[in-house]
């Protein structure tokens, strides 16, 4: 008997959904995409209407092959990847690829993993929706006209390898700019004024309503206060509430993953497709906030079973995004009895997240009792003020949680005289911006209406991966602050360590950003222009509405972009990187440069053009290549500089590298960390070098002719003669080995192939 032939996208996903079809139905996979342009050329006909060229890839054929063997036995066959733009782009690929007709071959999706929502789909298809597939294949073919003509452009321009992408670059553009702002910005000081009062044995802390800018106010202030009476004047006590936020959104899971568990961006949506692909949760790439009738009769049927009606509030909640497409609803659990799933402990931490915040979104408000209490002081207009906060009926909070706790003010009356036990003055400086992370950072990508769901957590991948962003945990500096203080109607000055600037996780740009993004802004302003590329993404969806053509979007885009790569070709390489004249090194009488290279910022001494080759060296640390000036790039010229001897009397030398700066015995390089090259000591880089010489004689447990060596690996001890590496087992130890017992351990392991050879012999097997 012939079977029905679904075809999905993931192994994962066929596995579950076989479950639901039974017998006469064969599930099987394509693994993602099938079919794509090369990589190796452009594959877009720019004449004729950018007519695409797809191919099958060499490690896809097998794939298709298997499919189309079923297709020719089935019965028919279903397409039924993921509901959104690619997913449609997909099944498309598979009709093309596979000999089917488009517009007979059945197409069904479904926003979740479920018995009843795969039998819907199978009652319900439809075929393929060509405007979907025309909005993708447009993205596709805008970021490949983007990266295939940009990208060669910053090979020559400012670095071999580098790579342009449409959303990529606004992504960098903007770390690189925030990062500006904060290296420009000037900290303001002024000093905020709490004290401590005691009323009915109970001590609490009012803040004052005004802040001074200088110690001297601060100090009056203080002075003023000496004898003066404080009066309760006014006592406000209103009821307020808390609501919860909205289900999840792509963007917003992330976001909240980040600050509740500390996932990235990437590991969020690794576990999100896990779990949906288990069936545990809908469809993990949508900008919709809305949730079924289904799954808002079973939140009620939960909460109001588990915690009683009072305690259930049904909404729903509006979709920020206007031009919301990827999904028809939020991302929520296809089971709300299911508190809990059987997974790893990933997958269970997230599952519990979205379960706690889907049905919070549909729980009561939480109510709370709010006080703030105005003191008044006889010598002064100001105010002291004091905020106290109780949850009085916890509502969605008894899921989701709440923050911080309690704050409760001591009974106080209307008129009643307090006595402050300390009035303190502290200065206190303003902040600038704060660095992206990786979650504000899709939060600003998605407020300015760039990218899509599906593309942040590639699109911060590749900034990362690329070397145009680090992500970095920021160390605390110290700085030392005034506090003024009145205790015991005497006033007294004293300092403190403040330390400041500490964070975690942040993006931070490299140089290599900077010089891009400068270069990008420069020559090709509407690809890096946060409008144009939102504007892009509005085109996009009104093709996949139908009320546009994608051959007439890519067109007005390609004839404009193409004319700035043409005149980027007259930009000097002087220009591109960014070179500065620093002045004339007195002593060879040669010009100074600084500019970036082909490994970062350096310096240079010497012209190209010069009979003698010009001589380089790295920036010093702490400084950029707006900042560096001649005098700091004459110290660097003296590397690199003789340290002195070993006690074996081997010349050491020290030097800056790609890696930092480091001293050199013989063929052995020592990083010295925070040392500096110019000025340490040949005692100090003695030290270092016999505990780097110690590690290197401790990593080697027997050495053999011919190479041979048994190390002390990361993961144990193993035999390697350079071309072959083989464990040796645990029940051996390591120690006992023979040269004998090595050789024959060798000759049981493959040979590694090195990188190029690789290369080689895949490029080989394509042809």
């Amino acid at each position: 008997m012939k079977k029905h032939l679904v075809i999905v996208e993931s192994p994962a996903k066929a596995k579950t959904i076989e479950k639901y079809l039974g017998n006469t139905y064969e599930v099987m996979s394509s693994f993602g995409h099938i079919r794509d342009l090369p990589k190796k050329n452009l594959s877009i006909d720019v004449k004729n209407n950018f007519e695409p060229t797809y191919q099958i890839s060499a490690e896809k054929q097998k794939i298709v092959n298997g499919l189309k063997k079923s297709t020719k036995s089935a019965q028919d066959v279903w397409l039924a990847s993921d509901e959104d733009r690619e997913g449609e782009a997909i099944a498309w690929h598979l009709c093309e690829a596979l000999g089917l007709d488009p517009k007979k071959t059945k197409r069904i999706v479904f926003h979740e993993i479920t018995k009843p929502a795969i039998s819907h789909a199978i009652e319900n298809p439809r075929t393929i929706d060509i405007n979907l597939v025309n909005a993708q294949q447009a993205r596709r073919i805008l970021d490949r006209l983007v990266g295939y003509e940009l990208s060669p452009v910053l090979w020559k321009k400012v670095r071999p390898g580098l790579s342009a992408g449409r959303v990529q670059s606004v992504a960098v553009r903007l770390i690189v700019e925030r990062e500006r702002e904060i290296n420009d910005f000037k900290a303001k000081d002024n000093y905020k004024v709490t004290a401590n009062f005691v009323a009915s044995n109970d001590e609490f802390v009012s803040e004052l309503n005004a802040k001074f800018d200088t110690d001297e106010n601060t100090r009056r202030f203080l002075k003023d206060c000496i004898g003066a009476k404080f009066t309760v004047s006014k006592i406000d006590k209103k009821p307020g509430t808390r609501s919860s936020g909205a289900p999840f959104t792509t963007s917003s899971l992330q976001q909240e993953a980040a600050r509740r568990l500390g996932y990235s961006v990437k590991q969020t949506m690794t576990l999100a497709q896990r779990l949906y692909e288990s069936g545990h949760i809908t469809y993990m790439r949508t900008d919709s906030t809305l949730l079924s009738n289904q799954a808002l009769a079973e939140a009620k049927s939960y909460i109001t079973s588990k915690y009683g009606a009072k305690y259930h509030n049904q909404r729903q909640f509006k979709t920020k995004q206007s031009n919301a497409q990827e999904a028809h609803e939020a991302i929520r659990p296809t089971n709300f009895s299911n508190q809990n799933i059987a997974g790893d402990e990933g997958q269970n931490k997230l599952y519990k997240l979205i379960w706690n915040r889907t049905l919070a979104s549909q729980m009561s408000n939480a109510e709370l009792a709010r006080t703030e209490v105005s003191i008044k002081i006889s010598s002064r207009p100001e105010l002291f003020i004091s905020k106290g906060e109780i949850v009085i009926f916890d509502g969605f909070m008894k899921v989701y949680g709440r923050k911080g706790e309690d704050v409760i003010l001591p009974e106080l009356t209307l008129n009643q005289s307090l006595k402050p036990k300390q009035i303190l003055g502290r200065q206190t400086f303003s902040k600038p911006s704060a660095r992206y992370s990786e979650a504000s950072l899709v939060r600003q990508l998605e407020e300015l209406g760039i990218g899509r769901p599906s593309t942040y957590a590639p699109t911060i991948s590749t900034i990362q991966t690329r070397g145009y962003v680090e992500k970095k945990d920021l160390e605390a500096k110290e700085r030392e602050i005034k506090v003024l203080s009145l205790i015991n109607e005497k006033i007294e000055e004293s300092t403190e360590i403040d330390n400041y600037g500490a964070d975690r996780a942040k993006l931070v740009p490299t140089p290599l950003a900077n010089v891009t993004t400068d270069f990008l802004t420069k020559h090709f302003a509407p690809i890096v222009n946060y409008d144009f590329t939102a504007h892009a993404e509005k085109d996009l969806d009104l093709i996949a509405e139908g009320s546009e053509k994608w051959v007439d979007m890519i067109s007005k885009f390609y004839s404009s972009f193409h004319k700035l790569v043409e005149k980027s070709e007259t930009v000097s390489r002087k220009e591109s990187t960014q070179t500065r004249e620093l002045g004339v090194d007195p002593s060879t009488k040669k010009p100074v440069f600084a500019r970036y290279g082909r490994y970062g910022p350096m310096l240079q001494r010497g012209e190209v053009t010069d009979e003698d080759k010009p001589t380089f060296a790295s920036l010093p640390e702490n400084t950029t290549l707006d900042n560096v000036t001649l005098e700091d790039a004459l110290e660097m010229f003296k590397l690199p500089r003789d340290v002195g001897k070993t006690d074996e009397g081997e010349l050491i030398t020290s030097n800056i590298g790609r890696f930092g700066p480091y001293i050199k015995v013989g063929k052995t390089f020592v990083s010295i960390k925070t040392l500096d090259p110019l000025t340490i000591t040949e005692k100090e880089a003695n030290k270092l070098y016999k505990e780097k010489k110690k590690e290197i004689d401790n990593k080697y447990i027997k050495v053999f002719k011919g190479g041979i060596k048994v190390v002390n690996g990361p993961y144990g001890p193993y035999v390697t003669n350079g071309k072959r590496n083989v464990k040796v087992s645990d029940d051996k130890k390591a120690e006992s080995i023979t040269e004998k017992e090595a050789k024959e351990l060798l000759l049981q392991a493959p040979i590694r192939k090195a990188p190029h050879r690789r290369k080689k012999a895949k490029a080989r097997a394509k042809k």
